[in-house]
């Protein structure tokens, strides 16, 4: 984990994973978005090699770079926090969930959602043992222990999306 910060702490690889986050590149493709000459670029994309956030993949001659997002994403969940509740059986993930500090529940109309998280506020998903039910966190009941996970839903990528409506031509009663 420790080559994981290590290669997360120059600006320079930073701002290569952002651009790999997009889209695929060659390394000189890096080095030229980048301003920096090949072999630095090629210097640092290494170092995230051997941290395994990129991934190299060879086409004959061509060497694509992509990012390991699984990889990213591991790395993050060191800052995540482990409790340790009891909840009744049939008790709903939900309301045993309301016990935990920093949670909070957000009510809309009849339903409750977890809306926010030590104050961050967000989308929020939950699995249980690893998997994600295919009903709403207040409806799931606990018939037996289990290890439940929140997992906020960041974006990663931005998307501008630009949407024209074209102004039609006007009909013989409008003009």
């Amino acid at each position: 984990m420790m080559m994981i910060f290590k290669a997360l702490s120059s600006k320079t690889r930073m701002e290569m994973l952002k651009l790999l986050m997009k889209t695929d590149y060659h390394v000189s493709g890096l080095a030229k978005a980048l301003g920096i000459s090949v072999p630095v670029a090629a210097k640092h994309v290494r170092i995230l090699e051997d941290a395994e956030l990129v991934n190299r993949k060879t086409f004959g001659k061509t060497h694509v770079l992509t990012v390991n997002r699984a990889k990213l994403y591991d790395a993050m969940e060191t800052f995540s926090e482990d409790y340790e509740i009891e909840a009744r059986k049939g008790t709903s993930i939900l309301d045993a969930l309301k016990d935990v500090s920093g949670i909070g529940i957000k009510k809309i109309g009849d339903k409750e959602f977890i809306a926010s998280i030590d104050g961050e506020e967000g989308f929020y998903i939950y699995e249980v043992n690893g998997k994600s039910p295919n009903m709403p966190i207040n409806e799931y009941t606990m018939v037996q222990g289990g290890e439940i996970e929140i997992k906020r839903l960041v974006p990663v990528l931005k998307k501008r999306v630009k949407v024209t409506v074209p102004v039609k031509s006007k009909t013989k009663e409008e003009k």
